[in-house]
């Protein structure tokens, strides 16, 4: 199924394309364009995994950097048949995450450093757990062709106006055609991409929530993320625009519409379809415990989860558990008061 609607999708993004090269250049516009669409899903299936972690300023961190962010993902994958995947952080205020990678065994997930500081441990295995369903749906592969497609789509486009005024014989459809082209192609390509993108975030919030164990558990994180998006905005993603539809809510300043211009579906539409589910999985409110996500020993349901603070910053969000910064040979660490043990996710 999820072969077939990848085979789908990068058909039609490609057809697109196709499309506005012989807007451009006529048969031989629309092979160029055909060969270079061939030519960008090539790169796009070993390489924009790295890209968009690099858009993003995602760091990879190990165990001993964040050892319960670490064993959590590792639990989650575990739980849904997955190898191990490698684990970012974003040094971002707003707080959100995405999965990426071309297959399951070359997956990564990536969190901001503002999602692990506003979320609970259980919120954040809901989190994770959305994102390792995308993994799991291999969702990724689509999320990072068709971003790449997107965005080549709409270059394109542009590209038509300023070759529409020329004498090419090959081009029959002069200024008009040109228009068409500019308007309708990026057009096209987005509501492809979009449509796509609502009913894959609607499929990873069920089998992510299947996954942790916790449906109201995703909920509640979703609603805190929609408003966290909402007042903090993502520089990066505002830069790339294409990328948005990869993160867990929409990352973009304004949206929020649940119809064919939304990347992501209305949050209050995913939080009523997780209570429906809820109710039939016997899941109660977002705290975890009974069903839910089955901690390591020394992460209890009880605990907040770990995440990161920023250098020199005060721990104040629910990662802190009264730790203080000290500087250790010339490098700055949380560490627990005197006499504690370390709780955060950095040791």
């Amino acid at each position: 199924m999820n072969f077939a609607k990848t085979a789908l999708l990068l058909a039609a993004m490609t057809a697109i394309f196709m499309g506005v090269g012989f807007m451009i250049g006529g048969q031989t516009g629309m092979m160029i364009a055909l060969v270079v669409a061939i030519a960008m899903n090539f790169f796009s299936y070993w390489n924009s995994d790295k890209l968009v972690l690099s858009m993003n300023h995602a760091v990879e961190v190990n165990e001993s950097q964040a050892p319960e962010l670490f064993a959590m993902v590792r639990q989650l994958a575990a739980r849904a048949e997955l190898p191990m995947p490698k684990v970012y952080l974003i040094q971002e205020d707003q707080p959100n995450a995405f999965a990426t990678g071309r297959n399951p065994e070359n997956a990564a997930v990536a969190a901001t450093t503002g999602l692990l500081n506003l979320l609970s441990r259980d919120e954040v295995a809901g989190v994770m757990a959305h994102e390792l369903a995308h993994v799991k749906n291999r969702d990724t592969l689509i999320m990072t062709i068709t971003a790449t497609i997107a965005g080549a789509i709409s270059m394109l486009a542009n590209f038509a106006f300023f070759f529409g005024g020329n004498r090419d014989s090959n081009n029959s459809f002069g200024w008009i055609g040109m228009l068409v082209t500019m308007i309708v192609a990026p057009l096209a390509a987005m509501l492809v991409q979009m449509a796509v993108s609502r009913t894959r975030e609607y499929a990873a919030d069920r089998m992510g929530a299947e996954i942790s164990g916790n449906p109201m558990s995703l909920a509640s994180a979703l609603a805190k993320l929609q408003a966290g998006a909402q007042r903090l905005q993502n520089e990066p993603a505002e830069a790339n625009p294409a990328m948005a539809h990869m993160f867990i809510v929409n990352p973009l300043s304004g949206a929020r519409m649940d119809d064919l211009f939304s990347t992501h579906p209305a949050t209050e539409n995913r939080i009523a379809a997780l209570r429906q589910l809820a109710g039939t999985m016997g899941a109660t409110g977002g705290g975890g415990g009974g069903a839910g996500f089955a901690p390591s020993a020394g992460f209890g349901p009880s605990r907040p989860a770990a995440g990161a603070m920023p250098a020199g910053a005060q721990p104040s969000g629910p990662w802190g558990g009264g730790r203080h910064r000290e500087n250790v040979r010339g490098r700055g660490r949380t560490v627990p008061p005197s006499g504690g043990t370390r709780r955060g996710p950095w040791g």
